[in-house]
């Protein structure tokens, strides 16, 4: 079964979950993503990590490098593209 969960950032508490969900919730999440060019990123390991967090808890020290690495390349990719 498909899962995504999504996370904010605002650069002074750590990342929050502002969406998650599995199935048709997950499609719903990613397309919403797609759609308003949010960067998409597979981790089957850090989403079994963040899976038992729930809408607006912040994500675990454990994995704020794994995510500070992918949110300094999400920063890279749009400085490219600027």
């Amino acid at each position: 079964m498909q899962q995504a969960i999504a996370l904010f950032y605002d650069q002074i508490n750590a990342p929050k979950v502002v969406a998650r969900g599995d199935g048709a919730v997950a499609q719903q999440i990613i397309e919403l993503a797609r759609q308003h060019g949010v960067h998409l990123h597979e981790d089957p390991g850090l989403l079994k990590q963040l899976a038992h967090l729930e809408i607006g808890d912040e994500i675990p020290e454990e994995v704020y490098r794994a995510i500070a690495e992918i949110i300094a390349f999400v920063y890279w990719l749009r400085e490219q593209s600027d």
